[in-house]
């Protein structure tokens, strides 16, 4: 997937790449409001295109919160505005598999616009996962 711009990753600088690393274990251990905090603290002083795949981060940290807490409709409205930003980028960006994060989020979210309420272990939830910082792609797709 090539996109148009160029230097995604470079755009975290240190403190923001660990601020990103909180955020992913925040997720990861099904805190997500934290995750939701903690990344918007980095999207605020954020621009273009790192700015965006933010902001879906955060969408889908929401809408796993309103899913965990009951609220079916905010979660997939949520849920549905995250991945469709999360799907104009390549498999691999930010030095995490972006991919499998999409694809295991999708089946939560049909799964909630069936109706399914959030049930399960946090084990069994999308996990934000890194990969080795060298094969990352760091732009998003056209």
């Amino acid at each position: 997937m090539a996109g148009s711009a160029q230097g995604l990753d470079a755009a975290l600088d240190d403190r923001e790449a660990v601020r990103f690393a909180e955020a992913a274990a925040q997720f990861n251990s099904g805190h997500f409001f934290e995750c939701h905090d903690t990344l918007e603290e980095i999207w605020q002083g954020k621009r273009g295109t790192a700015r965006d795949l933010l902001q879906g981060m955060i969408q889908v940290a929401v809408g796993f919160y309103h899913l965990g807490n009951g609220n079916n409709r905010g979660g997939v409205s949520q849920l549905e505005k995250g991945l469709a930003k999360l799907h104009l980028y390549a498999p691999q960006v930010l030095g995490f598999d972006l991919e499998s994060f999409r694809r295991h989020t999708q089946v939560w979210l049909e799964r909630a616009r069936a109706g399914a309420p959030l049930r399960g272990t946090v084990a069994d939830l999308p996990k934000i996962r890194s990969i080795s910082p060298t094969s990352s792609a760091a732009t998003p797709s056209s």
